[in-house]
């Protein structure tokens, strides 16, 4: 009898299924079953034919693929949450029963999820962890910042506000970050770990406010927190062994004591205090900057392909922005945000200090003669010493992102500041802001200024050994030619070489008077016509790439179509975001250009009056 394929039971329909099906299948709640997917990285799929992978429902559901579901069925946190679930019961049970003994007693022997091997299983190998570093950062940066609640608990803002500081002073030791940026949303970092790139976010303290169920679900936000907290213990650990510091750490001033919990100013203070001390470290320091030095001296070797030259460059800069603040002094005003300043100055080679009488950490006074720069953010100072620099905080940030150290006076106090430019931006925007079209191109011109003195250099070697060379090649040929000459006349023949020479002179004589001929007749005929400048007509320009694109689309297989499409209307919004920024530039502009019209005018009036 021939085998009948019944409807739902191949392909789509048999592939997936819903999440209502999925937690009957695993015997789990709605939270236990979220918890679950998110610790062990699982997400809902989205078919290529909803309705067949729906069975036919025309409704919108949640599907997750069979497979997961299944993957998820051998899984031991599975029975955890389980045993989790009658417990809950027993507890309930006993609180009712106001037996507090009993209660107790399964409270204490309540079953914990351990994550150590699903960290294992999703991370394969040590590079992977650190790929996932940017979430992991960010989120753990912003639960440090939150107060005891009921779901988010004292424990786990503690823990993340330890390991927080832990992964902050390991890119201060192996000064790892490249990137800075201040925005509404926080302060931007970026580090560069085991030759990945990490960036995460800092945010703004402001004080706490409780937000409504529907806008943010906590719930959530600790199941991620639960896996990122275990997962940055283990690379807080491999990373703090690779550069031989000892783990954990020990911190002089104390990060969660009882009155950092009650006030938030102290639990700042505290933060900043244990980012401005160094660490203990098992072995001697600067090994790394005597293998950095001996990389440079290989690259110095072999400079003759241009990847190796560029290579070089990047090497060379990359050496001057890790000690670009080294030599330097730092002192922070009150009224400064000091925990971005005391990461950055840090992280590059520069002291740093406080009021010794606002807050704990400070290591050098005000009154320090050795002080190279005050950051100041007032209009205005009343004591000010001589032998610094009064900058504004942008200062720090700017020299960071340009690798270099910018000149103060843009930067003095009450100074209108340049704009501050964001250094993550793409290489193929559309739009460039004017500052930083003038900033590449400066970058560009000292670019090539060096490598034309390298040229140079390079040359002028060349040609001297060029010229050595030629002066005992026409050395050796003077004394064959005399050698050959002195043979001839010995031997007789120099009179028959003479009677040839002259025959072959009255022969080439009338050869010589055609060529003379010739080049006249050409002279004639050259003359100077003066050119013309040939102008393009823009609308048969726009016509010719519109005709072109129209090829194009049709050349464009049918399978294809659909994402050709979706890269020109992502290329449309892009150009059109573009024109909204000049647009906006042109105003701004535009109204300062007006301002300062005005300005002049009255005070040409003050003169006048």
């Amino acid at each position: 009898m021939v085998k009948r394929n019944h409807k739902y039971q191949s392909g789509e329909g048999a592939q997936y299924m819903t999440r209502k099906a999925a937690m009957r299948k695993l015997q789990l709640s709605m939270q236990d079953f979220r918890r679950l997917c998110i610790l062990k990285g699982i997400y809902p799929r989205e078919p290529k034919h909803r309705v067949i992978a729906q069975r036919g429902s025309t409704d919108i559901k949640i599907l997750y693929h069979r497979k997961d579901i299944t993957f998820l069925l051998h899984e031991p946190i599975v029975w955890t949450l389980r045993d989790r679930k009658i417990f809950n019961r027993r507890i309930a049970h006993a609180r009712a029963k106001g037996n507090n003994l009993l209660k107790n007693v399964r409270m204490a022997n309540y079953p914990e999820i351990k994550l150590d091997h699903i960290i294992k299983e999703r991370f394969p190998t040590f590079i992977d962890a650190i790929k996932e570093l940017d979430d992991c950062m960010t989120l753990l940066f912003l639960f440090s910042t939150f107060p005891a609640m009921k779901v988010v608990t004292r424990e786990i803002t503690s823990l993340a506000r330890r390991l927080t500081i832990e992964f902050m002073h390991y890119v201060i030791a192996s000064k790892a970050l490249r990137k800075v940026f201040v925005s509404i949303k926080g302060y931007y970092f970026q580090a560069e770990i085991k030759g990945e790139l990490v960036t995460w976010i800092v945010p703004h303290y402001y004080p706490f406010q409780p937000q409504r169920k529907e806008y943010v679900d906590f719930k959530i936000m600790k199941s991620f927190a639960d896996f990122f907290t275990v997962m940055a213990g283990f690379v807080n650990y491999r990373l703090y062994n690779s550069i031989n510091m000892v783990y954990p750490p020990q911190f002089t001033v104390s990060i969660d004591s009882e009155e950092s919990r009650n006030n938030e100013e102290t639990f700042v203070s505290e933060r900043i205090a244990a980012l401005n001390m160094d660490l203990l470290r098992s072995d001697r320091q600067g090994t790394e900057e005597e293998d950095e030095e001996i990389d440079l001296k290989l690259l110095d070797n072999d400079k003759d392909s241009e990847q190796v030259r560029k290579m070089h460059e990047e090497a060379l800069s990359l050496s001057k922005l890790k000690n670009l603040f080294k030599g330097l002094k730092f002192f922070i005003n009150r009224e400064v945000p000091r925990e971005p300043l005391v990461f950055i100055i840090r992280c590059f080679g520069g002291k740093v200090s406080w009021d010794k009488h606002l807050f704990v950490g400070s290591t050098f006074d005000e009154t320090d003669e050795s002080i190279t720069h005050q950051i100041v953010d007032r209009p205005s100072l009343t004591k000010q010493y001589i032998s610094r620099d009064y900058v504004q905080p942008q200062w720090i940030f700017d020299s960071v992102n340009q690798r270099k150290l910018l000149p103060t006076n843009k930067y003095f106090i009450g100074a209108v500041l340049p704009p501050h430019l964001s250094p993550f931006n793409r290489d193929d925007a559309i739009y460039v802001p004017p500052e930083e079209a003038a900033m590449q191109a400066g970058d560009e011109f000292e670019k090539q200024e060096r490598a034309e003195g390298i040229s140079d250099d390079e040359d002028e070697d060349f040609g001297m050994e060029e010229a050595r060379k030629q002066v005992q090649l026409d050395y050796a040929l003077v004394k064959a030619f005399r050698e050959e000459k002195a043979e001839a006349l010995n031997s007789g023949e120099a009179k028959k070489e003479q009677a040839e020479e002259d025959n072959e002179d009255d022969d080439q004589e009338p050869d010589q008077e055609e060529t003379k001929k010739q080049r006249s007749e050409k002279k004639q005929k050259m003359a100077v016509v003066s050119g013309r400048v040939f102008k393009e007509n823009p609308k048969e320009q726009k016509q010719l790439t519109k005709q072109e694109e129209a090829l194009r689309a049709k050349m464009v297989k049918s399978r294809h179509k659909k994402l050709y499409r979706n890269l020109l209307d992502k290329q449309k919004k892009a150009t059109k975001e573009a024109n909204l920024l000049r647009e906006k530039r042109q105003q701004i502009d535009k109204q300062k250009r007006k301002e300062q019209t005005q300005k002049r005018k009255a005070q040409r009036k003050e003169i006048l009056a």
